[in-house]
């Protein structure tokens, strides 16, 4: 079997998508609140459709369906999660800006999480080779859609059109923000499928709200995302079995098809390995630009998660507070007062994270201690945050 690195970015995946906000904060993002939540210890009932916001002037919806019907299996034999990527041409011909996202969800006990990203004209033959290597629709995808690179500067421009995660509704942007999309783009929709909630299959959608692109002022909304890593060891400070990280890494590395680990490449990018239940790592500002909102991500084992930029420093500044970590409202969260940053700033993700939680959640029942690393499953963790920004 064809073994790759993982692109950091996707890992990513997970998540959230557009900057949820308040109707009275015009710079950000509002989003509705009826969702479907996937957690992992209770399937969820039926997805009840989403209010939508009315179309504003030169907008329009179109949707993007799943090629056809898929039912998700453990790509390695192994494991509760699939992670699947699929390819759709949504015929554009002309430049657009995409002003909102809805998933909307087919087999909701399945879905765990959705992000949509986008194919540049110049790669959608690379991304059709990929995809015609694997029989039936779509690819395995586990850290990524394997498409564009895994460079570090990937993760100050993520490709990310939008996303779903528990607590994601409809997300529309305000008047003067949009991703942009060139002519003759494509779309892939990477499905995370939780086969510990749910089974059967599943062909969901995309509704996309769109605008054309030649003469809009609207300004370019660019996503950074924050990795840090995770390496909470057993309760009892056990490194035998499952509880030593040798082995819990080269669990994740079997069932993700990944070499090396995320767990492992994330040290690179912040730092020597330490373990403990808090978490961190910081990277500079490349780029002038303001700070529209911020999100978080983290799995089952999540108890708080913050960002901060410029931390430890006279000109500190806190953009993202969660001391209760929900795994079922990820939604992002604006900034009331937009923040510009640029060059000589720094941005932190902290994240802490709690062994103890085993033992209150249904979906851990059954299972021992092992030592926790960064990993793409359900019940595997992620530290994440998601940093939605404008140029300047």
């Amino acid at each position: 079997m064809h073994r790759r690195a993982p692109a950091l970015l996707a890992a990513l995946a997970l998540l959230l998508a557009g900057c949820g906000s308040e109707a009275d904060l015009p710079a950000n993002l509002k989003s509705a609140d009826t969702h479907a939540s996937t957690h992992a210890t209770a399937p969820s009932a039926t997805v009840e459709p989403v209010k939508e916001t009315p179309l504003r002037k030169g907008e329009r919806f179109q949707e993007i369906r799943l090629p056809a019907k898929y039912t998700p299996k453990a790509p390695e034999g192994i494991g509760t999660d699939d992670y699947r990527c699929f390819l759709v041409d949504p015929g554009f011909d002309t430049d657009q800006l995409v002003s909102g996202i809805q998933v909307l969800l087919d087999n909701a006990p399945l879905v765990h999480h959705v992000v949509v990203s986008k194919v540049e004209p110049e790669d959608v033959t690379k991304a059709e080779k990929i995809d015609a290597q694997t029989p039936g629709e779509g690819w395995t995808c586990f850290g990524g859609a394997g498409i564009s690179g895994i460079a570090g500067g990937n993760l100050d421009k993520a490709d990310w059109v939008g996303a779903w995660a528990p607590g994601g509704g409809e997300r529309v942007m305000a008047e003067d923000i949009g991703i942009p999309l060139k002519a003759g783009s494509q779309l892939v929709v990477q499905m995370h499928y939780n086969l510990l909630a749910g089974d059967g299959a599943d062909r969901s959608a995309v509704l996309l709200r769109l605008s054309e692109a030649k003469g809009s002022d609207k300004q370019a909304l660019q996503t950074m995302l924050l990795p840090a890593p995770v390496e909470l060891p057993c309760r009892d400070n056990r490194t035998k079995g499952m509880c030593s990280r040798a082995l819990a890494v080269a669990d994740l590395k079997k069932r993700f098809a990944e070499d090396p680990a995320t767990a492992d490449l994330l040290h690179l990018l912040c730092g020597p390995l330490k373990t403990g239940p808090v978490q961190s790592c910081t990277r500079p500002i490349r780029e002038e630009a303001t700070i529209r909102a911020v999100s978080g991500h983290m799995h089952l084992l999540g108890r708080a998660i913050t960002v901060d930029v410029n931390k430890g420093t006279p000109k500190a500044k806190r953009v993202l507070d969660i001391p209760i970590w929900n795994f079922d409202d990820q939604g992002s969260i604006p900034l009331e007062t937009p923040l510009d940053v640029g060059p000589g700033d720094t941005i932190t993700v902290t994240c802490t994270h709690d062994q103890e939680l085993r033992d209150l959640l249904p979906a851990f029942e059954g299972t021992k201690d092992r030592y926790v690393a960064w990993g793409e499953g359900t019940t595997d963790e992620m530290c994440l945050g998601i940093v939605l920004s404008t140029p300047r």
